[in-house]
């Protein structure tokens, strides 16, 4: 699914206009019904309501679901900010069938100044204030009512986003100054703040409100951003021969797991067999060769010559893929044999953990990093790897991208979206997955699946992505059995199945 920057959103529902064809107005009115459905299903019409709007579509909308509201018997009062007294036409037309009701009198107009209304734990307030124009903080009176709202006890919807929360980049908004709303109710699509951490503590929880807007213009107009669906994930699947034989199904080699993180070698090696590949070959040191014989029996050990940790590059000619980093250590001379190890691969790379880390501690190094090259950090990885702290998840986002296309590399920062910047520019985040899944070995896993698919005969990309949606499939399959809380990284491995056979039904 595309995500439309704000002016992209402007320009489709100016395209939905002019092709449907529709009014404006009737384009609103359809919109405040889906809004006034959504509000009605969770609140009754005992709920007394106050509707906050501002003087543009925004506030249009909210006027419309004003009126919308009272014809269904809610108590509802009004009030309309007009600071600058000039309302938008569509928010005027509102205006005007609103106050053509001849019972409903409790409408304030705000020109100068007001007193707020009284806020009270059964109060549900409609925020209507600033839509996706917003391209600034909030301040002054906007950001005080944005304050006795929050400090209210009242419950808040907001419509198509919390006002003062910005579409796209909130690196330098006013936190304080954005509404904290219990429910969102966004139009077509979420946002592309939405995708971010820092978001969430705005929107509450969030549902998606179909206004059928033009299916032309969303199919030919290039989205820089996207989310990953399932349909897409099903058609990258690579279907097995009925003839197939082990040689056929590719040969992954995993370099993991220093003395004392065999754990994190045996993580990475089973998700790789799990994930298809038809052999799997584990370079690790002396110590653990016990532990990973008796955990993997299935996977091929090379034995580094060194007791506790990687010490030497080793010849990639033979496979099909190669993952390396968790649990490897960040001694220096790991870290010597893991660029040499990088450099001279003969495959593609799948690059995590302590691989990752150890090019933070070399930056030097990232310039002989191969073309197409996967790197998985999590957020405080990749803010080490470039050597910069992000202020904002928009921030970091930037710079993966920038980072992807430069060292035309893909980078997968992992989180609740996992997002994976391309060699394009472009950013293809994730939808499953859970918080259950914050776990030690987590991420092991996901470098085990990805190299499986590789050495499988997937396509970069489409190793990217189809390793991240099993991943996190395999993790909401096992949260709904085994609840979020008690969940480990070795659960994902044993639910890779049930992904598989889920996407394959």
């Amino acid at each position: 699914m595309k995500i439309f920057t704000s002016a992209q959103l402007h320009e489709l529902d100016q395209y939905t206009i002019e092709h449907e064809p529709i009014k404006s107005i009737d384009l609103m009115e359809r919109a405040a019904k889906a809004i006034t459905h959504a509000i009605m299903e969770e609140w009754t019409n005992a709920t007394p309501i106050v509707v906050f709007a501002g003087s543009g579509n925004n506030g249009g909308d909210a006027l419309a679901v004003a009126r919308l509201l009272i014809a269904e018997n809610y108590n509802v009062k009004v009030v309309l900010f007009n600071i600058s007294n000039k309302l938008s036409d569509d928010c005027a037309t509102n205006k005007k069938r609103l106050l053509e009701n001849k019972h409903f009198k409790d409408f304030t107009e705000v020109t100068v100044s007001f007193d707020p209304p009284e806020l009270t734990a059964d109060t549900l307030v409609i925020d209507g204030l600033f839509g996706t124009g917003l391209n600034k903080s909030l301040a002054g009176g906007f950001a005080s009512l944005v304050k006795y709202i929050n400090q209210s006890p009242s419950q808040v919807v907001s419509i198509d986003v919390p006002s003062g929360l910005l579409a796209e980049d909130n690196t330098s908004n006013v936190r304080a100054n954005i509404i904290q709303a219990n429910l969102t109710l966004t139009l077509h699509q979420k946002k592309l703040s939405f995708l971010l951490e820092e978001a969430q503590q705005f929107i509450g929880r969030l549902k998606v409100l179909d206004i059928r807007l033009h299916e032309d213009y969303i199919a030919k107009s290039k989205a820089q951003y996207n989310i990953l669906e399932e349909s897409e994930v099903r058609n990258m699947m690579l279907t097995r021969s009925d003839f197939a034989h082990k040689g056929m199904m590719g040969n992954a080699l995993i370099i993991a797991g220093s003395y004392g993180m065999a754990g994190a070698a045996v993580l990475a090696s089973k998700a790789c067999l799990r994930a298809g590949v038809g052999k799997v070959t584990v370079h690790t040191p002396k110590r653990n060769y016990d532990v990973m014989q008796i955990s993997v029996p299935e996977a091929v050990m090379q034995i580094d010559h060194e007791e506790t940790y990687f010490s030497e590059a080793v010849d990639t000619e033979d496979f099909d893929a190669l993952g390396i980093g968790p649990g490897l250590g960040q001694l220096e001379n790991t870290a010597i044999a893991m660029i040499s190890q990088i450099r001279r691969a003969q495959c593609p790379v799948v690059a995590d953990a302590d691989a990752i880390n150890m090019l933070a501690s070399h930056r030097a190094w990232m310039q002989q990093l191969p073309k197409n090259i996967i790197m998985t950090p999590h957020a405080a990885e990749f803010d080490r790897l470039v050597n910069i702290p992000s202020t904002s998840d928009y921030e970091r986002l930037e710079h993966a991208r920038q980072m992807a296309q430069n060292l035309h590399a893909y980078i997968i920062i992992k989180g609740h979206y996992s997002a994976l910047c391309t060699p394009t520019g472009n950013v293809i985040f994730n939808s499953t997955g859970n918080s259950g899944m914050a776990t030690a070995g987590s991420g092991d896993v996901l470098t085990g699946i990805i190299t499986g698919l590789l050495a499988r005969g997937y396509e970069h990309e489409a190793a990217c992505c189809v390793g991240m949606y099993l991943h996190g499939l395999a993790g909401n399959i096992a949260a709904k059995t085994l609840g979020k809380e008690s969940l480990i990284a070795s659960d994902l491995i044993n639910h890779l199945p049930e992904a598989f056979q889920r996407l394959k039904d």
